[in-house]
């Protein structure tokens, strides 16, 4: 994958309209950023949706990428994520599609995208297995489920900048993990 700095002077050139930083961008980040978008989905169509949105809001956003010290990467991971559970969130209030003979509609992934989404599930896995207990919850509830700040602080008994600290250094964790 491309460094930090490249990363960051992709985003400034995407803020000045450069179409081939994109280009660029998209396939030093794509697989990184589908994942997250597929681990929200659980759907590869569906994910494959929100990452085409995903990169479409990086081009229309970058003006707003701030340098500041954190990888690019946690604002392109932030990107995805926020996006995928918005699509998550709508498609939670739509109705459940079903075929003609009433049926449920069969949208299980084929089998390399089955075997690409496993490998990817054990690594994350592997990674959130390391973390304590409560950790790891709250960071699923949080980043995965939506869950406040505020009501997980309620729901683990600390305080909420306790929760804060917990989530923040979590994410840390679970970075230094998937980085080796």
């Amino acid at each position: 994958m491309t460094d930090r700095k490249n990363i960051e002077n992709l985003i400034g050139k995407i803020a000045l309209g450069d179409r081939a930083a994109l280009a660029a961008l998209y396939d030093a980040t794509s697989g990184k950023l589908f994942s997250v978008c597929l681990r929200v989905l659980k759907n590869r169509s569906e994910a494959e949706d929100a990452l085409q949105d995903v990169y479409l809001r990086i081009w229309a956003k970058a003006d707003r990428y701030a340098v500041t010290g954190h990888s690019p990467m946690t604002w392109l991971i932030t990107v995805a994520r926020n996006l995928a559970i918005d699509k998550l969130r709508a498609k939670k209030s739509d109705y459940v599609a079903l075929d003609s003979v009433g049926e449920l509609v069969e949208k299980r992934p084929g089998p390399e995208a089955a075997s690409i989404a496993a490998s990817e599930q054990r690594r994350i896995s592997a990674c959130f297995d390391e973390l304590p207990p409560d950790r790891a919850d709250a960071v699923r509830a949080a980043y995965l489920d939506g869950a406040t700040y505020e009501a997980l602080a309620d729901r683990f008994e600390v305080p909420l900048n306790t929760m804060r600290t917990w989530l923040r250094r979590s994410l840390i964790s679970l970075k230094e993990c998937l980085a080796r």
